[in-house]
């Protein structure tokens, strides 16, 4: 039987949905930062992805998701924020981390609907002196947010818990889907096993991820038990449609789809 072509994320918060599965013959996986695993997957160079959420949108033609798996959060996230100087009502340009594309489209509903503002965007690596440099505020995503901590003046606005504090609802980060047809019932059943033991072994993951560093390891440990869920249940469905809703107000995509699952 032919490997499923996998694309997952690279970064700390996906690693509890691919655990073991490297050592899984049915599935041959790779590494990208979820911008490059969402153009793989238009592509067709690979069959399932972790992609972007709002990328379930903008694909060729509907994708179908894996029921169960997802990246989530309900409240603080810490790994998805802005930065500025500013206050929120006064952001008029902002620099975006091209590591992301559903961050860049939270961060653009956010600013809008909580602040009333819609930022002239420039795209840019994930360094926050440079991103500051050149614009008003900077959205920087993944690892490199889980560590960043800033020295005053600079506020760190973080994007999970003003999501859910304007909505009530979690959000979707990331989903696993793929091209219908992909994968079969079993392969969605790998899937969801792979989930349950990436989320009771999450300090397994937190060490592996960073085993010459404990300190990091720590801050890794909570960030996967407190921050992060792994769950895409009925509330966390209604939050994806709310963005998804949100998103084709502001223009970012040309409207919102069925979901469909495998």
């Amino acid at each position: 039987m032919t490997p499923v072509r996998l694309g997952a994320v690279g970064y700390l918060n996906a690693r509890p949905l691919v655990f073991g599965l490297d050592r899984e013959p049915r599935f041959e996986l790779r590494y990208d930062i979820p911008s490059e695993c969402a153009r793989l997957l238009h592509a067709h160079a690979i069959d399932v992805g972790l992609i972007p959420s709002i990328e379930y949108l903008r694909g060729p033609q509907p994708y179908a998701f894996v029921p169960g798996p997802a990246v989530t959060s309900h409240g603080p996230v810490a790994s998805v924020a802005i930065y500025t100087r500013l206050e929120p009502r006064d952001i008029r340009t902002i620099a975006m981390d091209t590591s992301s594309r559903t961050s860049v489209a939270l961060s653009t509903v956010l600013l809008g609907r909580a602040f009333g503002v819609t930022p002239a965007a420039m795209p840019m690596a994930p360094d926050l002196d440079a991103m500051l440099a050149r614009a008003d505020a900077a959205l920087i995503i993944g690892d490199v947010a889980l560590f960043l901590d800033p020295p005053a003046p600079i506020r760190k606005i973080d994007l999970g818990e003003l999501w859910t504090r304007e909505t009530g609802l979690p959000f979707v980060y990331a989903v696993w889907a793929g091209w219908p047809g992909a994968i079969d019932a079993a392969d969605v059943r790998l899937l969801q096993q792979a989930r349950d033991r990436g989320v009771a072994g999450s300090d397994d993951v937190a060490r592996a991820y960073y085993p010459d560093d404990p300190d990091r390891q720590a801050v890794a440990r909570r960030y996967l038990r407190d921050n992060i869920r792994y769950g895409l249940g009925d509330e966390e469905l209604e939050g994806l449609r709310t963005f998804y809703r949100y998103a084709a107000e502001a223009g970012l995509v040309s409207g919102a789809r069925e979901l469909t699952f495998f």
